[in-house]
């Protein structure tokens, strides 16, 4: 009984892994109904795993249920990327906040030393997906620092949510400014983070955290609509 049912939450990790990329990667149309017979077939999934791990998605906000219609794609206008960025703000102003309160000297130098090693790289890097990585692990070290798995949580949602805009967004930065060896570049973003979180400057860090947000919240509304050109082809 105990292999069935550790078979069973195998099956549907497996399953949610592999939507949960799809619907983060809008693999399925804004709003489109999901056929599920279809799903099940393309995944060789079974209908219950099937339903589990879309319900799960559907709590997580990647997917929509409808009464008596089934599961839909979530949609994707400037209106709901805005309100994520939003909440973006929210939340990571207070991790930034909490982290000035809470991290240890052993906490810090280890981002130190994170930032050393990966920013050359960022200056350099033309792939928006890994550009977004490395952003993404900046940002969630900093969750952790702030010693709250609930907002490690809602940052780690909050990012599947935009991350598809994101990386239209960071596509459309890295074209519009080439990539630069100037070695009196001002200092990221990031390293004036870090820098208050050395000196716990609580204002400078909160500040600096949510003008490095907005920033990129103001593009968003573009991005949204270079995402719609994407996935969708001008019919003949």
């Amino acid at each position: 009984m105990g292999e069935v049912a550790k078979n069973s939450d195998s099956s549907v990790d497996r399953v949610y892994k592999t939507l949960h990329a799809m619907a983060a990667n809008f693999e399925f149309m804004p709003d489109a109904r999901i056929n599920e017979s279809q799903l099940s077939q393309k995944l060789g999934a079974s209908r219950t795993p099937l339903r589990e791990a879309l319900n799960r998605l559907v709590a997580e906000g990647l997917l929509n249920f409808k009464n008596g219609q089934g599961f839909f794609c979530r949609a994707l206008s400037p209106k709901k990327i805005l309100d994520l960025y939003e909440a973006r703000v929210a939340i990571e102003t207070e991790i930034v906040r909490l982290a000035c309160e809470r991290a240890g000297d052993d906490d810090i130098s280890k981002l130190k030393s994170y930032l050393d090693q990966t920013e050359p790289t960022y200056n350099l890097e033309q792939d928006p997906l890994r550009l977004l990585e490395m952003d993404e692990a900046y940002h969630l070290r900093i969750a952790a620092m702030a010693q709250n798995n609930e907002l490690v949580r809602l940052l780690k949602n909050i990012n599947d949510r935009v991350r598809y805009i994101r990386l239209i967004d960071l596509k459309g930065l890295r074209d519009k400014n080439p990539i630069s060896t100037n070695d009196v570049a001002q200092l990221s973003a990031h390293r004036i983070i870090l820098q208050a979180l050395e000196k716990g400057e609580t204002r400078e860090a909160v500040d600096t955290m949510r003008s490095h947000i907005e920033r990129r919240r103001e593009e968003a509304t573009e991005a949204v609509r270079i995402a719609y050109s994407q996935l969708y082809v001008p019919a003949d």
